[in-house]
């Protein structure tokens, strides 16, 4: 949306003071509304409790049941035939081990996301130029990115001077590229081609520029990306996904 905008008509949308920034009042009450500028982490759990979690799906208590009754039959019957409950109990705990393995990849993926995210950066506020945490940053700052920063932000720009943003965490590509403020483009333009905006955890190498905060935290680009890295803590293992076919 935002690169769709002139410079004027995002001033206007998010009632921006280009020359003297945003009060501190108004800043309050954009926290209240959005949030802080973080990345949002779910509550870690042990390793164990993760294990025991992952018993808790419907189809691996059925697996489980099965293999109760196989041996409670192979005992009554006294075959002592307990190989089909033996294979599916194994099923069940490297199937378990697969979940947690899955649920720790996502944590250390948001983990370096995070770790990307600026710590500090420089905002025009009540007409004065400041520094302070990027976690206080709220949409309609006015900020300042020089060459060697992590961008603490998404955000749309209003002047800048040779800028180059490298966007690998973004786009996969490295290649640095050169951005214009001035450009409007049309709605359906991919992030590697939004010359007009930089996003949050890329890194500028070279130039710098002046631009307006237009998205924070979770409803960055980077954020939508860490929203489906929580989501994947979620996702079910192949063995959950044969059986919910086959059921």
């Amino acid at each position: 949306m935002w690169h769709t905008l002139t410079i004027e008509e995002t001033r206007k949308s998010l009632k921006t003071n280009l020359e003297k920034g945003i009060r501190d009042e108004e800043v309050e009450r954009r926290k209240n509304k959005y949030g802080s500028n973080e990345l949002v982490e779910k509550n870690k759990t042990s390793i164990f409790v993760k294990f025991l979690n992952q018993f808790k799906d419907f189809m691996i208590v059925i697996l489980i049941f099965a293999a109760v009754i196989s041996a409670g039959l192979a005992f009554i019957e006294g075959t002592n035939e307990y190989i089909d409950s033996i294979i599916i109990v194994v099923i069940v705990i490297l199937n378990s081990i697969m979940g947690v393995i899955q649920e720790e990849k996502a944590e250390k993926s948001l983990e370096a996301l995070k770790k990307m995210s600026a710590p500090t950066c420089k905002v025009k506020r009540n007409g004065k130029i400041t520094q302070i945490e990027s976690k206080d940053l709220v949409p309609g700052d006015v900020v300042y990115i020089e060459t060697g920063s992590y961008v603490p932000a998404d955000i749309r720009l209003i002047d800048s001077h040779n800028l180059k943003v490298e966007e690998s965490a973004l786009t996969g590509e490295t290649i640095p590229v050169i951005k214009d403020e001035e450009k409007v483009l049309s709605s359906n333009v991919q992030v590697a081609d939004m010359v007009n905006m930089i996003f949050a955890t890329t890194i500028v190498v070279g130039g710098h520029a002046k631009g307006i905060v237009v998205e924070t935290g979770m409803n960055t680009k980077v954020g939508k990306i860490a929203t489906m890295i929580i989501g994947e803590e979620e996702s079910q293992t192949p063995l959950q996904i044969k059986l919910r076919r086959s059921w």
